[in-house]
């Protein structure tokens, strides 16, 4: 099928706005060349990519699968023009884009820090953080949307991606000020079962792996409060909605001002890691490798 490029590219500023004159100001063109461009398109193709309506356009079914594609493969070719670009002046290593996925907890532990010192030397080079959950962030990686993806253990990656660890941590059991009696001794998962459990919710990783702690140890556990990211964990916890298990690092600050009490137990909490992933054999931009140099050098 030859269907002219250019028609591609037309239909991603209409997608993208939703409204054919505005693709069409964007574009450089007019409304009725863009209208002419996507109906050919949609006849070449075959099928229905918009449903027209009064204050614009809305993608069919089969359009939302097109302009998935498409966004991603226009994405992809601005930045190797940027990059081509960067390659011929003589200041290329201070320019590029470089798209990094990253969870709550991963960028708190570990890429703010990095990124500050990154940015200090390479000013010109631009960051674009997409915030999903461990699985999504890996998927959308291996879907090559991403350069990099910096997550927290445990995750599934396929073999064609290498994982690089940056940062090990551990996790620590702690509650709000109602809860200070819990941290005057050890406790064990049984005592703590008793009392509500503040957790990342199904479907996470982090479920996943206290989820299964708590199996060996031959105990059901049973969230009282489920949160979508990590970074909603803390102030709940503060506000003594229940205990919970946090990086150490994000919650010593709190402790020692005493909005936060540390709860020990008695079983050893399971290690983790900070973990920047890529592709292997991938060609990167010139942006990417210097970050990836960096990091490894981190």
């Amino acid at each position: 099928m030859d269907i002219n490029f250019e028609y591609y590219k037309i239909f991603y500023f209409v997608g993208k706005y939703g409204n054919i004159t505005k693709a069409a100001a964007a574009l450089g063109s007019n409304q009725p060349n863009v209208t002419r461009a996507m109906k050919l398109l949609e006849a070449q193709l075959n099928c229905r990519l918009f449903y027209r309506e009064a204050r614009g356009v809305r993608l069919t079914e089969e359009g939302r699968l097109l302009y998935e594609r498409v966004e991603v493969a226009y994405r992809n070719l601005m930045n190797a023009q940027e990059e081509i670009c960067r390659l011929s002046s003589s200041d290329s290593l201070q320019g590029g884009t470089i798209e990094i996925g990253a969870t709550e907890s991963a960028l708190h532990l570990f890429l703010l820090n990095m990124l500050r010192k990154f940015k200090q030397e390479y000013p010109g080079i631009r960051i674009k953080i997409h915030n999903h959950t461990t699985r999504e962030t890996v998927r959308r990686l291996v879907g090559r949307e991403l350069d990099f993806a910096v997550v927290t253990t445990p995750f599934e990656a396929p073999k064609t991606v290498s994982c690089l660890k940056v940062l090990e941590f551990r996790e620590i059991l702690a509650g709000g000020p109602l809860y200070r009696k819990l941290g005057e001794r050890p406790r064990t998962l049984e005592e703590i079962k008793n009392y509500p459990l503040v957790g990342l919710g199904r479907g996470t990783a982090t479920y996943e792996l206290y989820k299964n702690f708590f199996v060996s140890c031959k105990i059901d556990m049973e969230l009282d409060m489920e949160v979508a990211t990590s970074d909603l964990m803390l102030p709940l916890l503060e506000n003594n909605f229940g205990i919970g298990f946090v990086p150490e690092q994000l919650a010593l600050p709190l402790i020692e001002e005493g909005k936060l009490v540390r709860i020990p137990v008695e079983c050893s909490v399971p290690k983790r890691s900070v973990q920047v992933i890529s592709h292997m054999g991938r060609g990167k931009s010139l942006a990417a490798d210097v970050f990836y140099k960096v990091v490894s050098e981190t």
